[in-house]
């Protein structure tokens, strides 16, 4: 006889879970996606305690990259957690969501030489582990333009860096975030740090993997020490392409990574993109299994994962929670659809950059489209 009991395994997406210090009522979490709609200052649009108040019945959202200070922005309009104008703005949206009974983190960014000098103070240029020009664009107000030459982190910048995640950790706290998520994927500045292809260093952070997951391991430590470890999380995009981030052997050195991670303790999770970011799920090899038995916490898996296959991943012990990205987007009740296995919105790609309530805030839920 088929078990019906609410922990049978096609249920088990919907029952509460506790991820280091945050309580879930579900595992279902939004992943974090770039909109490009913040106001003046890198402020988060007001509409944006809309967007995430409309969405907070997933069990954990996690908000879009928000870059720690000035040089860690690369996109037009994206919102960052260093000034008070924005903690200000963010306590709006974190309200909100609290309000609907929801749980929100912040996604803390420095997207490195993913940048371009019209996106920076005036006379900066991208800042990188090394001096390597990425293979990529970016959005500017100009539209999608190539990413600018950057320059190499001098050793003596790093202690600064790694007090500005902390500063913007503290200041996720103040503005009434759960906890927060370090963004160590996509290309982005820890990734490129750990990966031989943008990481040409001779110093404590290049060369061999213990260098250089060294910058990760102390960003995730040093927040740890400030907000406590059950609020920080970290996501991962072992194989992604994206943002021209590669390297020669990335199991050993995504395996060492996440050991030093399980090493802080009490993490609340641990976040991995599987595959190409938004992309084919087997871009490249990698036995993601190998990497999950060497953490002792949490951990949300993304990319690609259906209902079917979101159900299975808690089932067998291998995740705690699945994150989905575009279709939250377009779903701001997602949690119920998948519950009740309604069809989804589609998405609409000319909206997701830019722009105002179109495509942000008017995803009709199932039972405004009287479904």
């Amino acid at each position: 006889m088929a078990d019906s009991s609410p922990t049978a395994p096609a249920q088990q997406l919907f029952t509460p879970t506790q991820l280091g210090d945050i309580p879930l009522a579900n595992r279902i979490v939004m992943a974090p996606l770039t909109r490009d709609r913040a106001v003046a200052g890198q402020v988060p649009n007001p509409l944006a305690v809309e967007y995430y108040a409309q969405r907070a019945s997933g069990g954990l959202l996690i908000a879009e990259g928000t870059q720690i200070n000035p040089l860690g922005q690369g996109y037009l309009d994206t919102p960052g957690i260093h000034t008070p104008a924005q903690v200000e703005g963010w306590k709006h949206v974190t309200d909100a969501v609290h309000a609907r009974g929801g749980k929100i983190v912040v996604q803390l960014w420095h997207v490195g030489r993913i940048s371009h000098t019209s996106l920076l103070p005036p006379g900066e240029v991208p800042v990188a582990p090394s001096a390597l020009r990425a293979k990529g664009k970016t959005f500017t107000a100009q539209g999608f333009e190539d990413v600018s030459a950057p320059r190499a982190l001098a050793l003596e910048e790093i202690p600064g860096l790694v007090a500005d995640y902390v500063r913007a950790a503290r200041n996720a706290i103040d503005a009434g975030f759960d906890g927060v998520e370090i963004h160590a994927a996509n290309g982005y500045l820890i990734d490129q740090f750990l990966r031989d292809g943008s990481n040409h260093r001779d110093d404590a952070y290049g060369g061999s993997i213990e260098n250089r997951t060294r910058l990760l391991a102390e960003v995730t430590q040093a927040i740890a020490g400030e907000i406590g470890a059950g609020r920080t999380g970290v996501r991962l995009s072992p194989v992604t392409p994206v943002n021209d981030a590669h390297d020669s052997n990335p199991q050993p050195l995504f395996e060492r990574a996440v050991e030093r991670l399980d090493a802080i303790g009490g993490l609340a999770f641990v976040h991995v993109i599987e595959g190409a970011t938004g992309g084919a799920r087997d871009v490249a090899p990698f036995d993601y299994a190998a990497l999950r038995a060497k953490f002792r916490g949490p951990w949300i898996a993304n990319n690609g994962y259906d209902k079917a296959m979101a159900e299975q991943a808690i089932a067998s012990g291998y995740a705690d929670a699945v994150a989905f990205g575009r279709a939250y987007i377009a779903n701001p009740d997602l949690a119920e659809r998948l519950r009740v296995d309604a069809p989804l919105n589609p998405v609409d790609a000319a909206t997701l950059y830019g722009g105002g309530a179109k495509g942000y805030t008017d995803y009709p839920t199932l039972a405004q489209a009287g479904k």
